[in-house]
């Protein structure tokens, strides 16, 4: 792979119109900082998939399913922090890609979608593969743009200054761009290529230099200084810490509640859950009417991200008399269920809490810590028996490097049952739009981003969803350990208040499939495990890191996680 110092100047000969323009999107692109580019075979898209395979620059990752191709951007674009570019050809291929773009659009995730199309005169007349892509994606992408063919008559720098305006946009509203590319025949080569040196010629120096053709300034406001801000921090506060995807930003918002005496309670994806300044075990210990006394006494709510998994806390936040509440996300999403918020800041944590100092409080305000504990003690006795529990806990205090969790149940364990201590290095959950869909393709894309060994814990239901991305794993790259918590279908509808009449809640809610993911593991040439006691899987886990890629299945009864937690719970509202 060529670096950025060796990448050579924009050739001036190409195959067709088609591909000239193809190059120039993707050339444009990479000088905007598009590093990884995901790619789906098909035959109307070739003349992006080959100026991508020409490019020097581009890290090119192919999956032949659209659908988990969107979820290999989507995690490649969270650990890299880097905008991800997707190349589909047309029809259906690009309609797959929609659950992606859904969870982008609601996690402010940067993809770029240039998705190959028919001509115009090749619409809505029974053409082959051929359906109407135009605002396909509706109100989920932060920018749309339906390009004419390719074609001489229309100047190059129409091409790059529609990425640079479709770049500012994404910078200014966070997530997914979508720029639909019609190509009409050819769409390969033919036996000369075309001279562009005339077309290109009114760029001028652009083909030799590394700079975008006009890139817009599109910086978004810092955050001001909120004039009441001594009033507000000399109430008793409460700090609650969402979505925050950098662990370097969110450990500022720890830093903060230390400092301020105000208590911390993190969700699961602020990359500080399992610091020990965070009320570890705060969702489970408000089952206790003598910690949620005590929590009553705050007065003011200072929240960093939304989308909290906690849904005892989001009652509280709901019901509680707030003398304040103010919500600090950079996403410009209201982010506010219950419409309680009293102050809306559009900025990041840390730039925050960089301009509103909190000096060291006397004493904490509140006496949470001593009356956690009590939570704390049941909890280690409900995990320590093999169980989705006991496996959750075990794996908070296993867990290295990247750890994405799948939504339903594992996120809910996780958030509840996860202890204090090193912990992983970040935590990953599609949290914007929660679904089942996508999750193995996501962890693999996030491994390949991060660099770093990646851990994914889902449901079996979610498995069977993206079953196809276990062809995904670099068996090269950094370790990959797949944990799918098989409980024989939707076992969190035991938790629900779904009618339990005759076969209802198995054959319309729970599914019941009796599956083992033995076989499917074989079948993708994956290690596979299926431990049945806590060692055996502390052993497992332990070995699966020093793998490539392993699939560790944890079979418990349907039921018991359901009756694991009630019970905790009834014994936390003891008095």
């Amino acid at each position: 792979m060529s670096n950025d110092a060796a990448t050579p100047p924009f050739p001036r000969h190409h195959d067709t119109f088609n591909h000239l323009w193809a190059a120039l999107l993707l050339e444009e692109l990479y000088r905007h900082g598009v590093r990884d580019l995901a790619l789906a075979p098909g035959s109307r898209s070739s003349p992006l998939t080959m100026a991508a395979a020409a490019h020097p620059g581009l890290r090119r990752h192919l999956h032949f399913d659209e659908r988990g191709l969107g979820f290999l951007a989507l995690g490649l674009a969270r650990s890299s922090r880097r905008p991800v570019a997707i190349v589909t050809t047309s029809g259906t291929a690009v309609a797959n890609l929609s659950p992606a773009v859904v969870e982008a659009h609601l996690s402010g995730v940067p993809l770029v979608l240039l998705c190959a199309d028919r001509p115009p005169e090749l619409f809505d007349n029974g053409s082959n593969q051929a359906i109407d892509q135009r605002d396909l994606f509706a109100r989920h992408v932060a920018f749309h743009r339906d390009l004419p063919s390719p074609t001489p008559e229309i100047a190059a720098a129409f091409v790059l200054g529609t990425v640079d305006q479709a770049m500012a946009s994404q910078r200014l509203a966070p997530g997914p761009i979508h720029l639909n590319c019609r190509y009409p025949e050819p769409l390969y080569p033919g036996d000369r290529a075309i001279d562009a040196g005339d077309y290109l010629a009114p760029l001028g120096d652009w083909s030799r230099d590394r700079r975008p053709w006009g890139p817009w300034v599109a910086t978004p406001p810092g955050c001001p200084v909120q004039p009441d801000w001594e009033a507000f921090r000399g109430r008793r506060g409460l700090i609650v810490a969402g979505r925050i995807d950098e662990p370097e930003r969110a450990r500022a918002v720890a830093e903060a509640s230390e400092r301020l005496g105000w208590p911390l309670f993190a969700d699961l994806q602020s990359q500080i859950r399992f610091d020990a300044r965070n009320l570890i075990h705060a969702d489970l210990a408000l089952h206790d009417a003598a910690f949620v006394a005590e929590l009553s006494r705050a007065e003011v709510l200072l929240q960093f991200g939304g989308r909290l998994i906690s849904k005892r806390l989001s009652r509280f936040i709901a019901h509680h008399p707030w003398r304040d509440y103010w919500l600090v996300d950079p996403l410009p999403a209201r982010l506010d269920p219950d419409h309680r918020v009293r102050r809306r800041l559009t900025c990041r944590a840390d730039d925050f809490l960089a301009v509103h100092p909190a000096p060291p409080a006397d004493a904490p305000w509140h006496a949470l810590r001593a009356r956690q504990r009590r939570a704390g003690e049941h909890v280690e006795r409900a995990c320590g028996r093999f169980s989705e529990l006991g496996v959750c806990h075990r794996l908070s205090r296993l867990a290295e490097g990247l750890l994405v969790v799948g939504n339903s149940l594992p996120a809910r364990l996780m958030d509840m049952l996860g202890d204090a201590g090193a912990g992983p290095a970040r935590v990953l959950v599609n949290r914007g739009a929660s679904g089942i869909d996508g999750l193995i393709a996501t962890a693999c894309g996030a491994a390949r981003g991060s660099g770093m060994p990646t851990t994914l814990l889902l449901g079996d239901l979610s498995a069977l969803h993206d079953l196809n991305s276990l062809a995904l794993p670099n068996r090269d790259g950094p370790p990959l350990v797949v944990i799918v918590l098989n409980n024989d279908g939707g076992s969190i509808f035991h938790m629900l208040p779904v009618p339990d009449r005759g076969e209802l809640l198995d054959a319309c809610y729970r599914l019941p499939h009796g599956l083992s993911f033995a076989r499917a593991a074989a079948m993708f040439g994956l290690d596979y495990a299926a431990p049945e006691t806590l060692e055996a899987f502390e052993e497992s886990y332990r070995n699966a890191l020093r793998r490539g890629a392993t699939l560790i299945e944890v079979r418990v009864p349907s039921r018991q996680v359901a009756e694991d937690l009630e019970a905790l719970g009834a014994r936390l509202r003891e008095r």
